[in-house]
């Protein structure tokens, strides 16, 4: 690769290690063959262990919105109701119309956690089978109260929990089966530190029913074809097998930690961001109790030139952080500290910030 080595720090895709990527070349394997099988089995238990589940974890060959496209396909016979209140969850309501599905936004002003209470008034209508919410709002830095809204869905058993964890996952706590969640899905960009490409998720079997009784729900994402296949440590298609070779190695990786240092890891890195903002005089877009845990989003109140502070520490420290997404660009700065991060990187980051700074 031509050119210098530009540090990401930007909430996705994110830094990956030049072992993930040693790991990522082990030779290629059939996808229909026992040493895929065998591939496969070795994720598995540590993916359940992070999921939170006994059910089976499916692998597929996309980005995370196929899964979340997928999950409006396979689960939708009324309406959805989309919680919506930043970019990717806005456009979670978007996807739903264009697959022809009925469906409303339950919307909260962008910096807002959704309301679990207006939440149970909307289920209450009795108009809605499905329910999406993202977990970690990447856009605006919000980490919505997952276990009370899944304490709502609890009241509504008919209703479905369709979660993206995408940029939460492996760096937070996640309970599928407590929660009673229907659907979990994650990429591989993110907090799991590989490359795009590959996403993960798990269906409930309340889920494969509703599945079952709809006709329309095509092939490359139906549910049923991912629960049959993984019955055999098999994909419906032919996988990103490089991909899940980085996938093995990461997650030996996250074992060899402990999930539970991983978080507080986590957690730590994001108070040292955290202390930045506030030492500096910028203010948080979240609200305190409802940040996540794996980037910040900070608000421009200095009003500062974003995109020339970006450049310079590109420039003068071959890292970068990002300008704000969506209608928020320019308004607000991201800055990620998830994956695998240390104290001594995230320090030295920080500083680069501090020495560029306008």
């Amino acid at each position: 690769m031509n050119g210098k080595h530009v540090k990401l720090y930007i909430p996705g895709p994110i830094e990956v290690s030049k072992e993930t990527f040693r790991a990522m070349s082990a030779p290629m394997i059939g996808h229909r063959s026992s040493d895929f099988a065998d591939l496969y089995q070795q994720a598995h238990p540590h993916l359940q262990s992070l999921f939170g589940t006994k059910r089976p974890v499916y692998l597929s060959t996309s980005s995370a919105w196929g899964v979340m496209e997928a999950s409006i396909r396979n689960l939708t016979a009324k309406k959805v109701l989309n919680c919506c209140g930043g970019a990717f969850s806005d456009k979670w309501l978007d996807v739903s119309l264009r697959c022809g599905k009925s469906a409303e936004a339950l919307q909260v002003d962008w910096g807002r956690p959704i309301d679990p209470v207006a939440l149970e008034e909307k289920i209450s209508t009795g108009e809605f089978d499905v329910v999406t919410v993202v977990h970690n709002e990447t856009s605006t830095g919000v980490q919505n109260p997952l276990t009370e809204i899944a304490g709502v869905l609890k009241k509504f058993p008919e209703v479905l929990l369709v979660v993206d964890t995408v940029s939460s996952f492996s760096a937070v706590p996640l309970c599928v089966d407590e929660l009673e969640i229907d659907v979990l899905l994650t990429g591989s960009q993110k907090a799991l530190a590989l490359p795009p490409g590959l996403s993960l998720f798990t269906v409930s079997e309340k889920a494969l029913a509703r599945a079952a009784e709809i006709k329309d729900r095509g092939y490359y994402f139906d549910f049923l074809e991912f629960e049959k296949n993984a019955q055999k440590f098999m994909t419906p298609s032919t996988p990103c097998i490089s991909l899940i070779h980085g996938l093995v190695w990461k997650l030996k990786q996250i074992h060899d930690e402990g999930p539970i240092e991983r978080f507080s890891r986590h957690e730590k890195l994001n108070s040292m961001v955290h202390q930045w903002v506030e030492s500096h005089g910028f203010e948080h877009f979240a609200p305190d109790g409802f940040r996540s845990k794996t980037l910040t989003c900070v608000s421009n109140n200095l009003d500062i030139d974003i995109p020339a502070w970006i450049s310079e520490m590109r420039k003068r420290h071959s890292l970068i952080i990002n300008g704000g997404y969506g209608k928020i660009k320019g308004k607000t700065f991201r800055i990620s500290n998830m994956g695998d991060e240390t104290e001594e990187s995230i320090s030295a980051m920080l500083n680069a910030l501090s020495d560029t700074l306008p």
